[in-house]
């Protein structure tokens, strides 16, 4: 499997597929258990909610920690802090300890923080049903808006096809961590449909 310059790839499959392993192999998080991976030095980015926030912590703090480990410059997460905070919706409570959160608002400032960093490749993992139906409204346009700018190449798991079909150049469809088919999405996505519907 490569990715071009630019390119991106959605990879669909059933649960348990490798899906998430596949982009946690990307992203240098584990190793190939065979074959290889060629990175030629570009900078990945795993856009996913569990950004491991401390708990004891602010959201203000948690920002500016997470945004350093995704490789974010202290004066860059400053600049964008009020972006972070507005798109979250966190708005009087970024101050509050992490821990006294809500899941959907631990998610939403997670979603806030991932997709301010600036990969070569973006790595997006099944993030388009976070919080309430205006919020994944929102989070999904922007995400649309960056993947169609072609400023990163971009792999995209996702298990609704539709989503693969309007962001993708071509697409992998894995089962048991094999890869089943790859090549055009349409082609692709109607052999995976044929066989899962």
């Amino acid at each position: 499997m490569e990715l071009k310059a630019g390119e991106s790839l959605g990879v669909i499959g059933r649960n348990g597929a490798g899906k998430s392993t596949l982009l946690q192999l990307l992203a240098g998080i584990l190793a190939p258990d065979q074959g290889r991976l060629i990175n030629h030095g570009v900078r990945v980015s795993l856009l996913a909610l569990q950004l491991g926030f401390l708990p004891h912590l602010s959201g203000r703090d948690n920002v500016f920690l997470s945004g350093m480990l995704l490789g974010l410059r202290r004066r860059e997460i400053a600049r964008r802090f009020d972006w972070i905070v507005e798109f979250s919706e966190l708005g009087g409570r970024i101050d509050d300890p992490v821990h006294t959160y809500s899941a959907g608002m631990s998610a939403r400032l997670g979603f806030s923080i991932a997709f301010q960093a600036s990969p070569d490749v973006l790595l997006i993992d099944e993030v388009l049903g976070v919080g309430d139906a205006p919020f994944r409204h929102k989070s999904a346009t922007a995400l649309r808006e960056r993947i169609l700018a072609r400023d990163h190449s971009v792999v995209l798991v996702s298990h609704d096809a539709q989503t693969i079909r309007q962001l993708c150049d071509r697409a992998v469809w894995l089962v048991k961590g094999e890869t089943r088919a790859i090549g055009p999405v349409d082609e692709v996505l109607e052999r995976y449909e044929a066989e899962n519907h």
